[in-house]
């Protein structure tokens, strides 16, 4: 595969920078906490005949997740509402702090930074609703998605453009990686995938 010139690399690394994001919260972050319905959906719940929800996620989101673990950012959900579609996508991404049924984020969210050593200015949350206030309130950086409760617009650091479920994730993921000077190397590494050894795209970068 011929090489990327090193300008279109940089080009590309660059595209879709928001000139609104705020670059020196994200410098610091380590991980990202996301809530779930609304934010990782749509926010709607599909009934079928036997009463099962069913929600629908969004596959970019999925790989912008996997390639934040490739450059080191970690990811966990907090959420709300159970759901063994929650429990099972979660599984698919591998991330392994899923927590579900969590009305009081905050103190789930503490002992994860507890256990992990992290300090709030490592700590990026995107929610969308009232429940994720007392989050937000602390995290380092807190961004609200486009269809987000006014109120929880009004207090975020950024407002996504984008929608939950339509890719405000991964938007928020590749201006925290620009921030950090990631995204160039998870380009230049993703180009040549084919290239490495190791297994195949589907097991590498589950989306």
């Amino acid at each position: 595969m011929p090489e990327l010139h090193a300008e279109l690399l940089k080009n590309m690394a660059s595209a879709g920078l928001d000139p609104d994001f705020p670059l020196e919260l994200a410098l610091p972050v380590k991980m990202l906490v996301m809530d779930a319905d609304g934010v990782l959906t749509d926010g709607g719940l599909y009934y079928d005949n036997n009463g099962l929800a069913l929600k629908r996620f969004d596959v970019q989101d999925g790989l912008g997740i996997r390639l934040a673990q490739k450059a080191g950012i970690e990811s966990a959900i907090i959420s709300g509402m159970r759901s063994k579609a929650l429990e099972q996508r979660a599984m698919d991404l591998e991330v392994a702090e899923c927590h579900a049924g969590q009305f009081q984020k905050l103190s789930c969210l503490r002992e994860i930074m507890r256990r992990k050593n992290l300090r709030w200015a490592n700590v990026a949350y995107i929610g969308d609703d009232l429940i994720d206030l007392p989050v937000m309130l602390r995290a380092g950086l807190a961004v609200a998605v486009q269809n987000a409760q006014p109120e929880v617009k009004l207090m975020a650091h950024y407002v996504s453009p984008l929608a939950g479920g339509r890719g405000a994730v991964r938007q928020l993921l590749r201006q925290i990686m620009m921030a950090q000077g990631r995204q160039e190397e998870v380009i230049s590494w993703f180009a040549r995938l084919e290239e490495h050894d190791g297994p195949p795209l589907h097991d590498a970068l589950k989306s």
